[in-house]
């Protein structure tokens, strides 16, 4: 936390994240053999199922499911990214699963996903939530990124990835 905010009681509030803190070992999982869009949107949901900051988990998944409904999550590139701000959580929630086969997520460039990535803030945090939306699609937008994604082989290599690909990129 730099010491300017500090010394002038600025820090109070401020949630200061990157991805690879907000991902979990319990919040990955690799190599899913799922056929639909429902599908993936379920096991994502049963990934977090267990995480702390989820104050209401059928409130999470109606939340999802309808921001799913208004426009496919499906950015392109083999990413799906379901997400929702909804106060069905007190805090940012952020999972991660790659598919063994490729499935269609209706994604905007018409190409089937391997990558999913689960995403649920407060609706009090709007600007984090556009801003982890923005770092997820940058980082898994590269093509060496995404390959070297699908590759991994366990969560804590999944997170070291993130850790090595966000070091240089500031705090959320």
């Amino acid at each position: 936390m730099p010491a300017l905010l500090r010394r002038r009681g600025l820090t109070q509030g401020l949630v200061i994240m990157k991805i690879e803190s907000l991902l979990s070992a319990g919040c990955i999982a690799l190599d899913v053999e799922l056929e639909t869009k429902n599908q993936v949107i379920d096991k994502m949901l049963s990934i977090v199922s267990g995480h702390a900051g989820i104050r209401d988990a059928l409130r999470l998944r109606d939340d999802v499911l309808r921001r799913e409904q208004e426009m496919s999550t499906g950015i392109g590139k083999k990413i799906a990214l379901p997400h929702a701000k909804t106060p069905a959580v007190s805090q940012p929630v952020l999972a991660l699963a790659t598919l063994k086969q490729e499935l269609n997520f209706d994604s905007i460039d018409n190409e089937p996903v391997r990558i999913i990535f689960l995403l649920a803030t407060p609706e009090t945090m709007l600007a984090e939530h556009l801003k982890l939306l923005g770092r997820i699609t940058r980082l898994a937008g590269r093509a060496d990124f995404r390959e070297r994604l699908i590759a991994s082989k366990s969560p804590s290599e999944v997170l070291d990835l993130f850790r090595e690909e966000e070091k240089d990129f500031p705090q959320i």
